[in-house]
């Protein structure tokens, strides 16, 4: 692992040892929070969905909406068709905050997504404990052992995993954790750079009954149908609608791309168990 992504997980692990003696509070307070709202739920449509990133700023691009408004960006992003919503959490790299989730939790009912550098056990407690109905899972931050650790960890909380990808040999690893979604980044985690046809093959080897999120570098409508064409049921976008003027025509714009035949075709029940 090079680049700069040790720093951030580094950060990420520091944040998380300081929850350790708040563990066992942690775990009873998530075992008593409100029954979110069902990840699966919003991804059944014939359409390509939206999941619309509350974001500030990001290693990668810097500033991007310093002053955003949480509720009134997840507000705008459901207006403008996101089914669901992302909600960066880490502080020091990206501007999020726990509050963050909050805040959007009470602004909207869709299903929101606790974006962050997820390591221990302790952080899914917190995401259920502020409302998230998933969580992300970045397999290049972990070995086989924390990722099946937290995956179960999350099953048992009630909370869908997303679980990230940036290769073939990334998604194997995937899917040995049977999770309720697969995102392929486009996004270069060591130096940050976009390659958007770089994630056509992962795309098309994700299994049909697995929601498939394509990941980074999404900025037109014309970026959706390339995706959904490779065979994304999803995208999830944050700089180009978090920067926008107007954050609710941004998505709509991105929104009513038809899903590719052979993924709708397959998938039935299973995605609704």
């Amino acid at each position: 692992m090079t680049g700069r992504l040790p720093g951030i997980l580094a950060a990420s692990r520091a944040r998380a040892a300081a929850l350790r003696p708040q563990r066992a509070a942690l775990r009873r307070a998530a075992a008593e929070a409100p029954e979110p709202p069902r990840w699966d739920a919003a991804f059944g449509g014939l359409e390509v969905a939206v999941i619309g990133e509350v974001k500030r700023r990001s290693p990668s691009a810097g500033a991007i909406a310093e002053h955003l408004s949480p509720t009134a960006h997840a507000r705008a992003y459901v207006i403008g068709g996101a089914v669901a919503i992302s909600v960066l959490t880490d502080e020091l790299h990206f501007g999020g905050s726990l509050g963050d989730l909050d805040e959007v939790r009470r602004a909207v009912t869709v299903p929101l997504l606790r974006k962050d550098f997820i390591l221990e056990e302790s952080q899914l407690y917190e995401a259920r404990i502020h409302g998230a109905s998933a969580v992300l899972l970045i397999v290049r931050a972990l070995d086989a052992a924390a990722l099946r650790e937290l995956a179960d960890g999350a099953r048992e909380l009630g909370l869908a995993r997303l679980v990230e990808v940036h290769g073939p040999d990334e998604l194997d690893r995937a899917l040995e954790v049977a999770p309720d979604a697969v995102g392929v980044n486009a996004r270069d985690l060591d130096t940050f750079a976009v390659h958007l046809d770089g994630i056509q093959p992962v795309l098309r080897a994700v299994p049909a009954e697995m929601i498939a999120v394509a990941e980074s570098g999404l900025a037109s409508r014309a970026d959706v149908e390339r995706v959904a064409a490779w065979g994304a049921d999803a995208v999830l976008v944050g700089t180009a609608i978090a920067a926008s003027a107007d954050p609710a025509t941004a998505v709509r714009r991105l929104t009513g791309v038809a899903r590719v035949g052979w993924r709708v075709a397959k998938v039935g029940t299973e995605r609704h168990r």
